[in-house]
């Protein structure tokens, strides 16, 4: 699958059921900073965006994590390593929630340029992909104000969460970053003023 900027990719339909139960990964969830260069599926892909944000009720637009009022201040986007998902051009995306598909931003391998962003943490370029976490805080604070500050660091934690553990679920391992230069991470994805990074994600397969 060649892409361009602009370019849509619909991802595979989500999986409600899997072989390792939610008590298990639970204990085998580890924070790792070490990963192979072996690509993802695109299955997998999927799969994690899902349980970050995916939608669970379709009847009422009802997502995979809690929002304070429903707000859904969150932002997801995607950033993916020369050859390393599988059928899926490098670059930056950006993930859409409603259609469960990514749209390509950027065209480019920006691993290195976001581990320099991070206070240049060399894991981040090793990882295939990485998921970025970002907030548009006023979505939240036309109702909740000055709280909606709180409110959407909730939200961010249980977004990290399960992308966590379905990572495991999945063979997969990741690391929750939160070290890391705001504006360059914002130039680094062309993020608008109103779009605030929250956490970096890195994900792969455990280099042991």
């Amino acid at each position: 699958m060649t892409a361009s900027p602009g370019h849509v990719v619909n991802l595979p339909a989500p999986q409600i059921r899997g072989s390792m139960s939610l008590e298990e990964t639970i204990a085998r969830r580890r924070s790792v900073r070490n990963f192979r260069s072996q690509p993802l599926s695109l299955s997998q892909l999927s799969q994690l965006l899902w349980a970050a944000q995916g939608i669970t009720e379709p009847s009422q637009a009802l997502r995979a994590v809690p929002s304070a009022g429903a707000t859904y201040p969150l932002e997801l986007f995607m950033l993916i390593g020369k050859a390393s998902v599988e059928g899926l051009e490098a670059g930056l995306y950006h993930y859409d929630v409603s259609a469960h598909s990514l749209r390509q931003m950027k065209s480019e391998d920006l691993r290195a340029a976001l581990t320099a962003a991070a206070l240049g943490q060399r894991f981040i370029s090793q990882a295939p992909a990485t998921i970025i976490v970002a907030a548009v805080y006023e979505r939240t604070g036309w109702n909740y104000g000055q709280r909606a500050e709180r409110y959407v660091a909730m939200e961010a934690g249980h977004v990290g969460q399960n992308v966590h553990l379905e990572a495991v679920a999945l063979g997969l391992a990741t690391v929750m970053v939160g070290a890391f230069d705001d504006d360059r991470v914002s130039r680094v994805l062309g993020l608008e003023k109103e779009v605030t990074p929250l956490y970096i994600m890195p994900l792969g397969f455990e280099t042991r």
